[in-house]
């Protein structure tokens, strides 16, 4: 199939974001003129992307689409759960949610804002997680992050307190409530923790949070998951980590490597003695055992060129 036939369909998040961006949207394809055919698809509530992306892939199996994630990490996850295992099948982001994470890996939300750039992007395949019946195409983390995620959902679209600033008002509510979470967790059948837990994220992208490079040495092509886990520590220490855990470089500070572990791999077990909840892309998932496996170059995502 030649790229002019390829169907080019936007999924509008209206709750992604501050404000509803059905509108921008529209203008941003309209300055795509009739060059490409482009379709508009405003979701109705949660998981209504998955539902409508696995839809058009059954009805058009022998059609090219692509179909643009339009909001945050929310709604490209919903997108790409719904794409994954569709070989005629390509997922992008317009990203205008709060966070946009994934796409800082690619450089930040700039260049995917810039409509011709996206539609004539680079087609790339990437990995996904899969965690339990979901999957994950940036970051999967719980523990103190799973506290901060939980907030982040309660005051994204409040003044001051909300959107950019909103993790940051998570990790303040965190450090009183969610220092310490007590589980099991084993990597490629290893056991690398058996007590309790500050935090462990495991990513396929880099950032979390809007602005945390969590994963920095992450390649979302490798078939390898980075996992990075903190044992409990005082407020005062981890309130010395925070800016090292922003910019990346905490990875290579000597006085927390007795409390972190940074390895990789292509699966992870966990296992707590209550439930706790775990973030995917940002959605919280609620249980006592989750098993997350690598699923190398499972969907082919597009860049802007």
């Amino acid at each position: 199939m030649q790229p002019s036939e390829r169907k080019h369909i936007f999924i509008v998040n209206p709750k992604a974001g501050k404000r509803d961006s059905t509108e921008f949207v529209r203008d941003q394809i309209a300055r795509l003129g009739d060059d490409y055919a482009c379709e508009v698809y405003i979701t109705e509530c949660e998981g209504d992307a998955i539902r409508y992306v696995k839809e058009r892939c059954r009805c058009e199996n022998d059609t090219l689409l692509r179909f643009y994630a339009c909001g945050g990490d929310g709604t490209l996850n919903e997108v790409v759960t719904g794409a994954v295992g569709n070989n005629n099948v390509e997922v992008s982001c317009l990203p205008v949610g709060s966070g946009n994470d994934y796409v800082k890996y690619y450089g930040g939300a700039e260049g995917f804002l810039d409509i011709r750039r996206l539609v004539d992007g680079d087609v790339r395949e990437v990995d996904v997680m899969r965690v339990g019946d979901r999957y994950s195409i940036n970051v999967c983390n719980f523990g103190f992050d799973a506290v901060v995620c939980r907030t982040m959902t309660e005051v994204r679209r409040k003044p001051v307190i909300g959107g950019r600033n909103a993790y940051t008002t998570g990790i303040l509510k965190a450090l009183f409530v969610g220092r310490r979470t007590p589980c099991r967790i084993s990597v490629d059948g290893k056991v690398v923790n058996d007590g309790e837990i500050l935090l462990c994220t495991m990513g396929n992208g880099r950032y979390v949070g809007g602005a945390y490079m969590c994963s920095p040495l992450s390649k979302n092509d490798d078939g390898q998951i980075e996992i990075c886990m903190f044992r409990p520590m005082t407020i005062l220490n981890f309130a010395r980590l925070i800016g090292s855990y922003r910019d990346g470089t905490f990875i290579h500070r000597d006085d927390v490597q007795d409390k972190m572990v940074y390895l990789r791999g292509k699966s992870i077990d966990i296992e707590a003695p209550d439930e706790i909840d775990v973030c995917v892309d940002g959605e919280i998932v609620r249980n006592k055992k989750f098993h997350i496996e690598q699923m190398p170059k499972a969907i082919r995502f597009v860049a802007p060129k």
